[in-house]
């Protein structure tokens, strides 16, 4: 190193900030690319005793310097908080994680325990994850309670692979006695879309001690959305949701209303630029209305909501004496709307709370009925998807409504369902045409002295199993038939049934082959509600309760059901 870069080095490490337990190169600027480079950083490292947290924003460290840097660290046991945001400014992707694995495996070789890691504004991208993924499962972060990965580029793989690192973590810590208990998760501008949201949800729904949750920017759409929103129930000390700039529409938006309506601790909420418009920002104002009375701030900017909704919103905050700012600009109120809006809050003397409406968009007169018809054919194509996955699409798609209807304007009629048509294919839509007595006609036609009839047609009705009220409703009214003439009739063996339905299950082994059903989330979410009905034996619970708490792939891969489940049967 040239004298004069080494009179430069030492003049920013005379700025450096000693204290508290804290070293801070914050912001100097430093490029350290060999181990020459970072002589001067490794000497303050060194020498300071009792560091428990060491801030490197701002700098540039190569694979050289973060060696030697992770050398020191070694005898670092008190280090609690890694401020490491934007330190691989300039470099080239591929130095980045074996810069990050250098230092991870210095913090674990010192037996640190961390409480904060911020990786932020590191552009690393997927492989990056895998740089720091040993760290996550290791034990130093077992302790962990802010994980901020904002800006990172991290894609639906790196998603995953986070999800992946935090649950491991989480299972290995419970193991020890002491669950990882994070609180604060920052991860906006990543693109993580909807498998990668979807990913992280499994995660949080195993946590369960979220506090706040910053997801802004991901290109999240309602399945991520509503994926998240079911994590975020089972995490009741949320505080803070931040999804600004994600797309819910009304589906996702209704999901997460129903969410914030069983959390109580809800200080932020920040869905501005998120598209929830009318119907779903009704649906939030009726939970706020509900509840949420340590409320300090709602944003639904930029969210497409018309007057009528938006003077709903404003109605909902009456009695919320803590909120501080009401941000519904950018929306569709029209200018009478907007004083409409301002006189409803008069009269709850709360206008100091509104901001600036001054980029209304002015009521429009749209075509919603063409907006819904959209909408359902993109959730229709995701239905069929998902059906033909299931292997049970063919027989919908020889003949698709949209072919037909761009060749013949007469309306097709759906072709008769009866129940063993339903039993032979399962889908949402059969279902929903058997009719208001299709919970007495599957009932009626179920032979209950057969518990193995019994088990596979609950196992047929659940696996239909959505969080849509019409769809949800069906498969607990025919459950509910079902099981209630089974528990009942003198002949029915309840342990041959719930034997039978673990075999199914895919929990219990069998003498038999038998091909245990692909997803237990419709199930697990079905007898989450049966366990909970008068005709459910109260006996069978320790049974459950003991086969869906043991490990499982086909369980951790439906970790919100699991919890549901276990949580309801924990409190019969």
């Amino acid at each position: 190193m040239a004298s004069e870069d080494i009179t430069k080095l030492a003049e920013s490490l005379a700025k450096t900030k000693v204290g508290g337990g804290q070293l801070s190169f914050k912001g100097q600027s430093l490029k350290l690319n060999t181990a020459e480079d970072a002589e001067e950083v490794i000497k303050q490292i060194e020498e300071y005793d009792g560091l428990e947290a060491l801030r490197l924003e701002g700098n540039t460290v190569g694979v050289e310097a973060a060696k030697v840097i992770a050398k020191a660290l070694e005898k670092k046991s008190e280090l609690k908080r890694c401020h490491w945001s934007d330190m691989f400014t300039g470099r080239l992707r591929s130095e980045i994680p074996p810069a990050l694995i250098s230092l991870g495996d210095a913090l674990i070789t010192a037996g640190a325990q961390l409480v904060e890691l911020d990786l932020s504004d590191n552009a690393f991208g997927p492989d990056g994850v895998r740089g720091f993924e040993a760290l996550l499962k290791s034990p130093t972060c077992y302790t962990l309670q802010e994980l901020k990965l904002n800006n990172c580029g991290m894609g639906i793989g790196g998603g995953k692979i986070l999800a992946a690192a935090l649950k491991e973590c989480h299972r290995k810590s419970s193991a020890q006695g002491k669950p990882l208990a994070l609180k604060i998760f920052v991860a906006g501008r990543n693109r993580l879309e909807n498998d990668g949201a979807t990913a992280l949800a499994e995660a949080f729904g195993i946590i369960g001690t979220l506090e706040e949750v910053h997801m802004p920017q991901n290109g999240i759409n309602h399945p991520g959305i509503t994926a998240l929103a079911q994590a975020f129930a089972i995490n009741p000390l949320l505080k803070v949701i931040n999804l600004n700039d994600n797309t819910f529409t009304e589906k996702g938006a209704v999901a997460m209303a129903e969410t914030l309506k069983a959390l109580r601790q809800i200080e932020v909420i920040n869905f501005g630029d998120c598209l929830v418009r009318s119907k779903g920002a009704v649906a939030i104002a009726d939970a706020v209305k509900e509840g949420l009375h340590k409320l300090k701030e709602l944003n639904l900017s930029f969210c497409e909501i018309k007057r009528d909704a938006a003077l709903t919103v404003a109605e909902a905050i009456e009695d919320k004496a803590e909120l501080e700012k009401l941000d519904l600009n950018g929306n569709c109120l029209g200018e009478e709307g907007c004083e409409q809006l301002q006189e409803i809050l008069e009269g709850f003397n709360m206008t100091s709370v509104l901001g600036s409406l001054s980029d209304d968009e002015g009521e429009e007169e749209e075509d919603e009925d063409e907006e819904e018809e959209e909408e359902e054919e993109e959730e229709e194509e995701e239905e069929q998807q998902q059906l033909k996955e299931r292997g049970q699409g063919e027989e919908e798609s020889l003949t698709p409504k949209k072919i037909i209807d761009s060749q013949d304007s007469t309306p097709v009629p759906s072709p008769p369902v009866d129940v063993a048509t339903f039993l032979a294919f399962p889908s949402p839509e059969k279902l929903l045409r058997l009719g208001p007595k299709c919970s007495v006609l599957i009932a009626q036609q179920t032979d209950t002295s057969d518990v193995e009839k019994v088990a596979t047609t609950l196992l047929r009705i659940s696996s239909v199993f959505k969080d849509e009220a019409p769809v949800k409703t069906a498969v607990h009214e025919t459950t509910d038939a079902l099981m209630r003439k089974a528990f009942t009739s003198a002949t029915f063996n309840s342990d041959a049934f719930i034997t039978s339905l673990l075999i199914h299950m895919g929990l219990l082994k069998s003498e038999e082959k038998i091909k245990a059903v692909p997803s237990l989330y419709g199930i697990l979410m079905t007898l989450n509600h049966m366990v909970q009905q008068d005709y459910f034996p109260k006996s069978l619970a320790p049974v459950l309760s003991a086969f869906v708490t043991k490990p499982n792939r086909a369980l951790d891969s439906c970790s919100f059901a699991r919890h549901m489940l276990l949580q309801t049967l924990h409190q019969l």
